[in-house]
This record gives structure tokens, sequence and C-alpha cells, in this order.
């Protein structure tokens, strides 16, 4: 089943609606909407460098992040029910709405990264140190010395 085409500007737009909601009675700590707004600059920067891979990357990066710390933020700072007013329940509701669809955008943004020529594995720039040199070819010399000796042949005994 093909998803249709959501533009990312309409992702940013959603959730920055839903962050503005879910900030309206300072409920949660400044760190929600610092957190949220962050991110959301983020993938502006991705709509604005439509050929960045890092741009998507760290926007789709941001927003996995945010729905650790929304997760967070709604369980710890909850008010119990004395505390609930009208305007409290919606800005909570929004926040949940916003921390409910962050997985469906995720999504969505990944659909965009591979589009973007992403790939399937997410590469963070550590590199190995016993890579694997079995293909490797010197271009320098046809017939180069082995650089480390033959684990098959035994060592010389010394004198």
């Amino acid at each position: 089943m093909e998803l249709p085409a959501v533009s990312l500007k309409a992702i940013i737009l959603v959730h920055w609606l839903l962050t503005v909601w879910g900030c309206m009675n300072h409920m949660f700590p400044p760190s929600y909407a610092w957190g949220n707004f962050s991110v959301l600059a983020v993938g502006i920067w991705a709509i604005v460098q439509r050929d960045s891979l890092d741009a998507i990357m760290m926007f789709l990066t941001g927003l996995l992040l945010t729905v650790l710390t929304d997760i967070i933020h709604v369980s710890v700072f909850y008010p119990p029910n004395n505390y609930l007013t009208d305007a409290r329940r919606f800005s909570i509701g929004m926040a949940i709405f916003s921390l409910l669809l962050k997985p469906v955008s995720c999504y969505l943004v990944y659909q965009m990264y591979r589009e973007r020529g992403g790939e399937y594995t997410f590469n963070i720039g550590v590199t190995r140190a016993g890579q694997d040199r079995s293909a490797y070819e010197p271009i320098d010399q046809q017939d180069a010395a082995p650089q480390w000796p033959d684990p098959n042949k035994t060592a010389q005994q010394p004198y």
C-alpha cells in the first residue's frame, strides 16, 4: 500500500501548531518548548536545503528524540485531577496528540530521507578498526609483496 505524498512543510506546520497549543498553559517546563521548536527549526533547514541528507537526517533524529522527551514531560508534569481546567486539558491533549502523531511523521520523514538518496542503514561516521581489505588493490605496483605475513605459513625459527 502506497502512502500519499506528504509535504515536509505540512509535517512541520502540524507539529508547530500542536506544540504551540501544548505550550499554552505553561504546564510543561521550558525544555518542552525549546526541544520541540528547535527540532522544527532543523526541519525548516531540511525544507530550505532540499538535497541535504544531513538536514533531513538531523530532523528525523530530532523527531525520534522528542518522542522520548515528550513521553517524559507528559508523564512527569501531568497535573492532578483537582488542578485540571478545560484549558489545561486541551493543552495536554494537544501535547499527547503531537506525541501520538510523531511516529507517523518519523516514518514519512524517513521515506523522504530515502528519496533524497539516503541509505537503509544509518551511518554515524564511526569507522571500524578491523575493516575487510580483501578487495583492496594497490595501484602503484602490480606485484606488491603482502604487507602482513600469511597465517597459514609457519614462522621461521630464530637462531
